[in-house]
């Protein structure tokens, strides 16, 4: 867990001293802008713009019963952000699996992606993508 918010805590630490270095060196409105892109910074890349992760084996289980598709990521991951936000209110339709957490979700990536932990991949209806065009799958997602 503790690594799923790293990089989000060292860009909070970063932007704090960013910040203060601005109001020491006489431009307060200035570090609390400085303080309030870095906080926001942080909360994208961190967990909390994603929904709730769950074990790989349970979204299989899920996915059998219900056929939605599986997401799996990683906090910090650009591709991972690119597809949250364009997917926006589908992301729902889907489980989310966080590989820092769960470390079968990790092996069934590797097993997908070549023995690469490349995110997000996506297994839907028993097919996977790799990277795949949020686009497509956002209409994927919609339609089902």
């Amino acid at each position: 867990m503790l690594r799923s918010w790293m990089l989000a805590g060292l860009v909070v630490v970063c932007g704090l001293l960013v910040a203060a270095s601005q109001v020491a060196s006489g431009s307060p409105g200035s570090g609390v802008v400085m303080a309030i892109a870095f906080c926001a910074l942080a909360a994208l890349v961190s967990p909390l713009v994603f929904p709730r992760s769950i074990t790989a084996a349970e979204a299989q289980s899920r996915s059998t019963d219900d056929g939605r598709a599986i997401i799996y990521w990683r906090p910090g991951c650009q591709y991972c952000i690119r597809l949250r936000l364009k997917l926006g209110g589908a992301a729902r339709r889907a489980y989310w699996v966080n590989i820092w957490t769960d470390p079968e979700a990790a092996a069934a990536v590797r097993a997908i992606a070549d023995g690469n932990e490349t995110v997000p991949t996506v297994v839907q209806a028993g097919h996977s993508q790799v990277n795949p065009d949020p686009t497509h799958l956002r209409r994927q997602l919609l339609t089902d």
